[in-house]
């Protein structure tokens, strides 16, 4: 007899700053997978549906959405599109705006994502959740739903401001609603080397929180900027460039520390 698969491994993408190269993390890193021959399911839980449009699909002409799942009116199976990159998405568009209000009045609000999920969490390797940027009934769902939490950001002085109020949340979900939560790692992203505090807030994350900051280090890649507009990820639109390489490297290391789990 075949062994059965474990279930999906499921992270979040998350950072309640704007702008912070989540979604392109999200993004890539789906492809970056996909290419290493994992089954992946990318979730978008942002109404921007800027994961949506990055991985090609037009979200105005969608039927169903996250948005249907979230309440109960849809199943992950029959709204999830398989993309050309090679990985599944679960798309949004702006309907998701109004699920806030209508999580509220919903039992078990936190954990709509979480029992549907746990419907095809046997399909896939990975499952990776783009939060919106802001610390919403959304972003709980996302973080009561996974195991673990990736923090892409930039080394920038603000960056360290919110990444304690982050960080702290994820503590508080942990403690109160998922205690399988935890901090995969923070991830590096528009990093300019040329940029002396740059390089120091670096240093002062890997003193900080050692062995939770990947080794890998995306830098500011013009055409990882250009692959969106396109619908097509960065590390398949030019994957000569030093964004792509990046992100594959990201992928094997996001590989490799799940093994030691």
């Amino acid at each position: 007899m075949a062994s059965k698969r474990a279930p999906a491994r499921i992270f979040c993408i998350a950072n309640q700053k704007g702008g912070v190269g989540k979604t392109t993390t999200a993004v890539n890193l789906a492809a970056a997978l996909a290419v290493l021959g994992k089954r992946v399911l990318l979730v978008d839980l942002d109404p921007q549906g800027n994961a949506t449009m990055g991985s090609g699909i037009d979200k105005r002409t969608l039927e169903k959405t996250v948005y249907e799942v979230l309440i109960g009116e849809a199943q992950i199976r029959d709204a999830a599109v398989a993309v050309e990159s090679g990985y599944d998405v679960l798309p949004a568009n702006r309907e998701l705006s109004g699920a806030e209000i209508d999580l509220v009045q919903m039992q078990a609000r936190e954990s709509q994502l979480k029992q549907a999920i746990s419907e095809v969490a046997g399909d896939y390797d990975f499952i990776l959740v783009d939060c919106p940027p802001t610390l919403s009934m959304l972003t709980l769902n996302g973080l009561t739903a996974a195991h673990g939490v990736v923090i892409p950001m930039q080394c920038e002085y603000f960056a360290l401001e919110g990444l304690s109020d982050l960080v702290n949340t994820v503590k508080r979900v942990h403690a109160n609603i998922n205690p399988e939560l935890r901090l995969i790692g923070l991830l590096r992203v528009m990093f300019d080397p040329r940029m002396t505090l740059q390089q120091q807030v670096s240093a002062q994350l890997e003193s900080h929180f050692g062995d939770k900051v990947f080794r890998t280090i995306v830098p500011r890649n013009v055409r990882l900027a250009e692959a969106p507009s396109h619908g097509i990820p960065g590390v398949l639109y030019d994957k000569s460039s030093r964004g792509a390489k990046a992100y594959m490297d990201f992928g094997k290391e996001m590989i490799a520390r799940i093994k030691k789990w």
